[in-house]
């Protein structure tokens, strides 16, 4: 997690004010150089198409592309803090960027956003996200859900599991039943971030909505010490026994790999998963399956990516970030991005019938505003969050117990 001190914020505005400008080969006309972070196969497929449009629109796209997100945030901030941004920056649809915008260091995107309607359109909790103090800071340019549960169909079929869980119990169950087949039950990537990912999901798949936002929004130390918050702690715990030994500091591709190979049954994780079974060749409802949670009404947390645009007075680098935001939020490249991205459209009103069957139980489920959570990014502050993580982290590789995790979560949310 990221934040500027306010030391850095007071140097990059005192740049900027000074009048720093782009580079003279940044200021061509329609020249845009994104910061981002898709570097596994399926991701650089769908930012190519991202690519694709603004090339078709006119501009030249000017790929810099950084592995890791907290690497490539931290690029971009630094970009900023020099006097030498990047004309569009990516952050995770969060307050990764609430800082940034606190500083006057963005410019906004009100003119397109106005245009595309996107106070009808957007789910709420993005909404709240990129619109701050009135203007429109960041486009959004997809929905993940981070909490999916993929899975082999292979691997399935010789377990003898016919039918995705219902209920934890049926999960666990099946997973057992995996373990029986001499197939190991869960793919797990042991970094910190996939860790978090995996205790939200179940937090809100076993705790449940209600629990979910006691602890993340109202930061309710009386949920944190409840018996259900501990039942929570012990079933992520109970997890790792159905893990592999190569699972520490795994990357989350490798482990869609061992699901797309049938080396393992289940991998609990964000629907950008999909593009790499996509990049495999493998077609969802086929090969591999895919359920948002248990039961047909399960939570959806919300969650995406977003690109932000640095403060510049440059009026060729302005218009470069207008056609940016504009061909990022067109139906036809939401569509082919996140096609081969494996979110789903920030769009209401796209064409998705080429999309596959997760993304249209995705775009059915959102319709369904009872259903959306927003992911403990969006209501965390960065520090916070971090800190959680780290606890989450501790608990999973150590003999911690639920009890000391769940004081150590309260005292850190308390802030």
């Amino acid at each position: 997690m990221i934040r500027m001190t306010s030391l850095a914020i007071g140097a990059s505005l005192a740049i900027l004010a000074a009048g720093a400008a782009y580079p003279q080969a940044q200021a061509q006309a329609n020249r845009a150089e994104v910061i981002h972070w898709w570097t596994s196969g399926g991701e650089s497929a769908a930012v190519q198409e991202l690519a694709n449009g603004y090339k078709a629109a006119g501009g030249t796209w000017v790929d810099n592309a950084i592995a890791g997100g907290e690497s490539a945030r931290a690029a971009a901030i630094n970009r900023i803090v020099g006097g030498n941004p990047s004309t569009a920056a990516q952050f995770n649809t969060s307050q990764q960027f609430l800082d940034i915008v606190k500083g006057g260091m963005l410019n906004n995107v009100d003119d397109v956003a106005r245009k595309n309607d996107w106070d009808k359109i957007l789910p709420a909790s993005i909404l709240k996200a990129i619109k701050i103090d009135g203007h429109f800071y960041a486009v959004p340019v997809n929905i993940h859900m981070p909490a999916w549960f993929w899975y082999s169909k292979s691997a399935f079929e010789k377990a003898g599991i016919k039918a995705e869980p219902q209920t934890p119990d049926e999960f666990f169950a099946a997973l057992d039943k995996l373990k029986a087949a001499g197939i190991t039950p869960v793919a797990f990537g042991g970094q910190p971030w996939q860790e978090k990912i995996v205790f939200d999901a179940l937090l809100a798949h076993i705790g449940g909505p209600d629990l979910y936002l006691k602890v993340y929004r109202d930061r309710d130390a009386k949920a944190i010490a409840s018996p259900a918050f501990k039942n929570v702690l012990a079933s992520f715990k109970r997890l790792k026994g159905y893990t592999d030994a190569g699972a520490p500091n795994r990357n989350w591709n490798d482990a869609t790999s061992m699901v797309i190979s049938g080396k393992a049954g289940v991998q609990i994780m964000g629907d950008w998963a999909k593009g790499e079974f996509q990049a495999a060749k493998q077609t969802a409802g086929k090969e591999f399956g895919c359920f948002p949670g248990f039961g047909p009404k399960s939570p959806y947390i919300i969650s995406g990516d977003v690109f932000v645009f640095p403060k510049t007075a440059d009026a060729a680098a302005i218009k470069s970030q207008q056609l940016l935001a504009t061909v990022m939020t067109a139906p036809a490249t939401q569509v082919a991005f996140n096609n081969k991205k494996g979110s789903i459209p920030i769009r209401t009103d796209v064409d998705a019938k080429s999309m596959d069957v997760c993304a249209q139980t995705g775009l059915r489920v959102m319709k369904d505003t009872a259903r959306q959570l927003p992911n403990s990014e969006m209501l965390l502050p960065p520090d916070v969050g971090g800190e959680v993580q780290d606890i989450v982290t501790k608990y999973w590789n150590t003999n911690q117990s639920a009890d000391d995790a769940a004081k150590a979560i309260s005292a850190a949310i308390k802030g």
